[in-house]
């Protein structure tokens, strides 16, 4: 039985969210949220609230619901249990939401790098993992001849299996695998994750008898971190993923009241929104204080942006909207980004990733004592000197009138991991009410792909790269 099954450990894990630094209780009148402000959003919730209900059960917003799939955690499970025995590596094919979030649990819960650096049994026999989120030849080449293909297992992940950078990583992929373990055995080297019946990553998959797992139809990539796309991953890194959704299942649970103040995923949005709208801080600082979790803000960072970044309302104004993310590492930054913070421009809000109890600790020695300015680390810990600098760091934003909200662990797990992923998408499909417009498109990212699709000559875009060729050249005027 699950330690999570227990409603008091449940409770004891329950993330927090301290917002009082963002108040103007704290930071002084016109410097931070009034509480009559955020209580005036209440009827606005409310209606966001009943819009997103309803959406979900029409089954047109399936991240909600990605927690009770029960059928595809065992489906991933039994397979899992056979593979991590065959393969030494593991290597993801994918980009944004097909990448982000397996690379956020790996770092945060199954050893990141370190991991890599260990050997097999101190892994408890699972396998390396490395990301190809990127397709510059240098470093896939390098990626390549590290990873000895026979004893390799390769994800291709994308919804619409037309993504340009990840279907050339699996064509080459599928092609060094030919020449390296034969033509017979790339079926067994080769995973992928896809839509259930279109696509053409759906095409190759049924023609060459690859094993499949499936991204539903109403999830868009960015909030898939519950479908195969993080959970197969997350498995074969041996993360509890029965654990990892239990944690979701527990924030769906605290995120299902329409109360702003009760609902920590609203509070944070409303927070964001207001913070933009009444104080102008369009920039949100994601700073971890651990390094396991600065692959979360990564993440957040392309849920937050892509999400948010719109030109059009949902009443077809232009309204060039959103909040730019920015990711920092506590507390490696606050040698490089807190000065920034702290006297620059007023416009941004600071959000902490904290954690309560860390796994392991070390204690400092109590050296040179005829060095005052040195000895009086000695007797200290290193986590006790980590939480006093964030501390520090957070009090000092206050008394510079900077306002900053801290999401705190309990500790790192698969349970807290799940309630932090889930509240943070609640928390985006809510400010997308806030802001009217819709927070799971793209249509920005597009433009962009047409043009590399005429550039590369794809059919049907021959106008793109018509176009591209007309523009009018660079001037050497203005280039030094």
């Amino acid at each position: 039985m699950h330690k999570w099954r227990s409603k008091k450990w449940q409770r004891r894990m329950g993330l927090k969210l301290d917002y009082n630094y963002m108040m103007s209780e704290y930071l002084g009148e016109g410097l931070g949220i009034a509480e009559d402000d955020l209580l005036g959003l209440n009827e606005v919730t409310r209606h966001i609230h009943r819009d997103l209900q309803d959406k979900r059960e029409k089954g047109q917003l399936g991240f909600f619901d990605l927690p009770f799939d029960q059928e595809t955690v065992e489906k991933i499970l039994k397979y899992a249990k056979s593979a991590v025995k065959h393969f030494r590596n593991v290597v993801i094919l994918g980009i944004g939401g097909s990448c982000l979030g397996p690379k956020a649990l790996h770092s945060a819960l199954s050893g990141g790098m370190w991991a890599n650096l260990s050997t097999r049994k101190a892994r408890g026999g699972f396998p390396r993992f490395f990301f190809a989120d990127n397709i510059d030849p240098d470093s896939f080449s390098r990626l390549l001849q590290l990873a000895d293909p026979k004893e390799t297992l390769f994800i291709a992940i994308t919804k619409s299996g037309t993504t340009a950078e990840t279907m050339s990583q699996f064509m080459v992929v599928h092609e060094h695998l030919r020449r390296k373990v034969g033509s017979k055995h790339v079926a067994q080297h080769l995973v992928v994750v896809t839509d259930a019946q279109n696509g053409r990553l759906r095409n190759v998959a049924d023609r060459e008898e690859l094993t499949d797992f499936i991204i539903p139809e109403n999830v868009g990539g960015r909030f898939s971190v519950f479908t195969p796309v993080g959970l197969l991953p997350a498995a074969l890194m041996g993360i509890d993923i029965r654990e990892l959704v239990a944690g979701a299942a527990f924030m769906e649970n605290r995120t299902s009241g329409n109360k702003p103040t009760a609902n920590p995923a609203y509070l944070a949005g409303s927070l964001l929104f207001l913070a933009d709208r009444t104080l102008e801080k369009r920039i949100n600082v994601m700073i971890s204080y651990s390094d396991a979790l600065f692959d979360m803000a990564d993440w957040f960072r392309q849920l937050w942006a892509e999400s948010l970044g719109k030109k059009v309302s949902l009443t077809g104004q232009e309204v060039y909207t959103g909040l730019t993310p920015i990711k920092a590492l506590g507390v490696t930054d606050q040698h490089s980004q807190t000065q920034l913070y702290m006297e620059g421009p007023n416009d941004k809000v600071l959000i902490f990733l904290a954690v309560e109890k860390l796994a392991t600790d070390v204690k400092i020695p109590a050296l040179y004592p005829e060095l005052p300015d040195l000895h009086y680390l000695g007797g200290h810990t290193l986590a006790g000197l980590f939480r006093a600098e964030r501390l520090a760091t957070e009090y000092a934003l206050l008394k510079a009138q900077r306002p900053s909200m801290t999401i705190l662990l309990p500790e790192i797990n698969a349970f807290t991991i799940g309630q932090l992923l889930y509240m943070l998408e609640v928390q985006t499909a809510f400010a997308g009410g806030l802001y009217n417009i819709n927070p799971f498109d793209q249509p920005g990212v597009e433009l962009g792909k047409k043009f590399t699709y005429g550039m590369m000559g794809r059919a049907g875009f021959e106008n793109m790269r018509e176009s591209f060729e007309r523009r009018k050249p660079k001037s050497e005027k203005f280039i030094v």
